[in-house]
């Protein structure tokens, strides 16, 4: 019996941890998105494909699910003056090496969607490269 409850329950924790990583790399692409304080759809497109090309599609976790929450904690950490409380958390919940190496790039792409990368934008580009790169 135990190794059939080790069997069932044994992803469990892994698909948890995962969901949170994604859903801490969705507040960084949306946090690059949103700190020129323009919303672009070509940003938010390719947010969306980075996340679909990632596979981060599963069960438990869906970017359009994910996307008015995560929305709506970049807002408040721009509107209180909480960006560093925000990567500092974003930070403590990407643990997988590949992704945080894979974030830079995303956050690059993300910046360049529109074809305008403002100085805020590589700034926080330096700041990514600084914590993920």
């Amino acid at each position: 019996m135990n190794q059939r409850l080790k069997d069932l329950y044994g992803h469990v924790s892994v698909h948890a941890t995962a969901d949170r990583e994604h859903e801490a790399a969705i507040e960084l692409l949306l946090l690059m998105m949103l700190v020129d304080h323009h919303f672009s759809e070509p940003e938010l497109d390719e947010i969306r494909q980075i996340s679909d090309d990632s596979g981060w599609e599963s069960a438990t976790f869906s970017f359009d699910q994910y996307l008015g929450q995560a929305m709506a904690k970049v807002r408040e950490a721009m509107n209180t003056d909480g960006l560093e409380r925000l990567l500092d958390d974003i930070d403590q919940r990407v643990n997988n090496s590949i992704l945080r190496a894979e974030l830079f790039s995303a956050a690059r792409d993300v910046a360049g969607a529109d074809h305008d990368i403002d100085p805020n934008e590589e700034s926080l580009l330096g700041q990514i490269a600084a914590r993920f790169g």
